[in-house]
């Protein structure tokens, strides 16, 4: 049996903390790697051994499986646990690191090998009898091919990636029209995530159910499933929430799934965890998509339904035990649901946001999993997820009952996060309902970007003025006149603020902008708001503190921090941004392409560009494409006209609010 005594975590944020909190109650010491853009993130301090790797982005970190392997000879460490993303699927590493004498925390490189290329994965599974969505999988890549089997398996068609998932290369095409451009486009995003543009086809399962199997196997041929996930509620193609058990199974259906999904593992000769993931149709009929040969981000309503801990049992299969429990000894016992907390805006498509935390405070009466601190810089290089919030009840009822409660105590102010929308959306009838839960159901619920804001009301700009008057440092910035509280009202002070909304939201009855004035005691203030007095009786929080005032009668809970000149504020289930009107960013303060000027919405890098200077272009048509966070996004031409002039070239690096190109007349 083999020794590990050191292990090191070749991965960072949530996961890597989280594989360190079970090896130290294993008594394992603990090795970090870590970019230089990560040099002080959170899974640094939580391991007993740092070592940089260097590098910003993760081609120049951790994707380098010379610094990981070299890191972990200057460590001592015996073993390397992938974490999720990265190398974690990558077979060649696998081998590398069996090949140097580290134990890898994972399944043999054959196995990862055997499912990481999708193609080759669903002919292997369809001749194992295992069933799959009608497709299209061989080697022929030409566009005439790709359409002529469009053509033959009919409309709608998903495009996927060959060489990975997590929704990268994934386009739903619904007529013949649209795939030219879509295959081009999964192709690139493909080639960029992993190296390999190679694509498949599928006949599109209608708004079906997206069910995984947790599943381990141990070397001494011994396969056992740990139940399912629901993982239905997506966007981009990428999760957002997940369950345990899925409310469209019943027993029988359980069983069903579990045979299929162990006996893909025997099939390709697995050892670790794994999941295999199907689509569930609504007449109960079950395709395979994928096995991921990894830890999953969402095992931990695993652990919570079953009671184990899945980094453990990891951490004893890769010493060459045998799997700790029998099928017939693997119970499910309560629900429980979790959300993936992401630095995005979700009244602004979903794209990703970054910046810096001022205020990270999560609830404790759920377990949350994160890789967050006051004070940490989000960089556009990684993953938008920034952590995940869980709870378990006796039924699903009180699990969602309960994440909805953590996720309103929970605060995360400075960055522009989906915390409210979470909650919008476990709130929702439909979801609580469970029965037409779908792949569909964000767009079916939240279709617009107008559909998930939220705008702030009256009580909510004139907590903004009165804490914008009260803070002292900041009122010269203010353009306001501080006289200090004392026990003598001070003159009214005028105020002028703006709410931070997305660049491209049009609240049609809500202006972003209130003027008015704060007139403020020892014990409160009245605030002008439009015309109207808004009542604040009470005294301002310490920054960052859980303040209590009571609003023309009404109590209010609120939490505010700074960042620069923006006051960053929550109530209850909303977070809110207010500034100066005149320190708005351009990319927040312009309708983002209303007057021809492309700006963009995000930290990112120039990856294409598809139009000349000089050329004209149709509305909708792509102009450029940028690359943040893991994701390409397009950006589209927003009128008809003569593309200009093109700011950018490829490979740039931009910020938000720069001008990439402009389209006139």
């Amino acid at each position: 049996m083999r020794t590990i005594s050191t292990l090191l975590i070749a991965n960072r944020g949530e996961i890597a903390i989280r594989v360190a909190r079970t090896a130290r109650r294993l008594g394992i010491g603990t090795v970090a790697v870590y970019s230089d853009a990560d040099a002080d993130a959170p899974h640094v301090k939580a391991c007993d051994v740092a070592i940089g790797i260097g590098g910003l982005t993760p081609a120049e970190s951790y994707l380098v499986a010379d610094k990981i392997i070299a890191a972990a000879r200057r460590a001592g460490a015996e073993a390397i646990h992938p974490g999720y993303g990265f190398l974690s699927e990558n077979a060649a590493f696998a081998e590398r690191v069996a090949r140097e004498g580290l134990i890898f925390v994972g399944p043999p490189a054959k196995a990862i090998e055997a499912m990481g290329d999708k193609a080759r994965a669903r002919r292997r599974m369809a001749a194992a009898g295992i069933p799959v969505v009608p497709g299209y999988d061989e080697e022929d890549q030409s566009e005439s091919r790709l359409l002529a089997e469009a053509e033959r398996i009919g409309f709608p068609i998903m495009i996927k990636a060959s060489a990975g998932g997590g929704g990268r290369g994934m386009r739903r095409v619904d007529e013949t029209a649209a795939m030219p451009a879509a295959l081009k486009a999964a192709a690139s995003e493909a080639q960029k995530a992993f190296g390999d543009g190679r694509l498949i086809l599928e006949r599109a399962v209608i708004e079906p159910r997206h069910v995984e199997i947790q599943v381990f196997a141990d070397e001494h041929g011994h396969a056992v499933h740990l139940g399912e996930r629901d993982c239905s509620v997506q966007r981009r193609h990428q999760k957002v929430v997940e369950e345990a058990p899925s409310p469209a199974l019943d027993e029988r259906l359980r069983g069903r799934m579990g045979d299929a999904a162990t006996a893909v593992a025997r099939e390709i000769g697995y050892v670790g965890a794994g999941t295999v993931e199907f689509l569930l149709d609504r007449a109960g009929h079950f395709y395979f998509m994928e096995m991921n040969t990894r830890l999953q981000v969402e095992h931990p309503v695993t652990e919570m339904v079953t009671g184990l801990d899945l980094v453990e049992w990891q951490l004893r299969v890769a010493h060459g035990e045998p799997l700790p429990l029998a099928q017939a000894d693997i119970g499910l016992r309560g629900h429980a649901v979790e959300v993936r907390l992401c630095a995005e805006d979700p009244a602004d498509d979903f794209l990703p946001r970054t910046g810096t935390v001022a205020l990270w405070d999560p609830s404790r009466a759920v377990r949350a999993d994160a890789g967050l601190a006051d004070g940490l810089v989000v960089s556009p290089y990684y993953d938008s997820m920034l952590g995940k919030l869980i709870a378990h009840g006796s039924t699903r009822t009180e699990a969602i009952e309960k994440l909805v409660h953590g996720l309103k105590s929970t605060a995360l102010l400075g960055i522009t996060s989906n915390r409210e929308f979470l909650i919008e959306l476990l709130s929702h009838p439909a979801f609580i309902a469970g029965d037409k839960v779908s792949t569909a159901f964000i767009p079916e619920h939240f279709p617009t970007n107008a559909s998930r804001a939220g705008r702030p009301d009256r009580v909510t700009w004139a907590l903004a003025a009165w804490l914008s008057s009260a803070a002292t440092p900041r009122a010269a910035a203010w353009g306001q006149e501080w006289r200090g509280w004392s026990n003598v009202k001070p003159l009214p002070q005028p105020w002028r603020i703006a709410w931070l909304a997305p660049a491209n939201l049009t609240v049609e009855d809500d202006p972003a902008e209130r003027r008015g004035h704060v007139e403020a005691g020892r014990d409160g203030a009245t605030v002008t708001v439009d015309g109207a007095t808004v009542t604040i009786a009470g005294r301002p929080a310490a920054e960052k503190a859980e303040g209590e005032v009571v609003v023309d009668g009404e109590p209010v809970s609120y939490r505010f921090a700074w960042v620069g000149d923006e006051l960053w504020l929550k109530l209850g289930s909303r977070d809110f941004a207010f500034a100066p009107k005149n320190r708005i960013s351009s990319a927040r303060a312009a309708d983002a392409g209303a007057d021809g000027v492309l700006r963009a919405p995000m930290n990112g890098r120039v990856v294409s560009v598809a139009v000349e200077a000089g050329t004209a272009v149709e509305r909708g048509q792509t102009v450029l494409a940028l690359e943040a966070m893991k994701m390409e996004h397009a950006i589209i031409a927003p009128r008809a006209g003569m593309l200009a002039s093109v700011s950018v070239a490829v490979g740039d690096q931009v910020t938000p609010g720069q001008i990439l190109a402009e389209i006139v007349d």
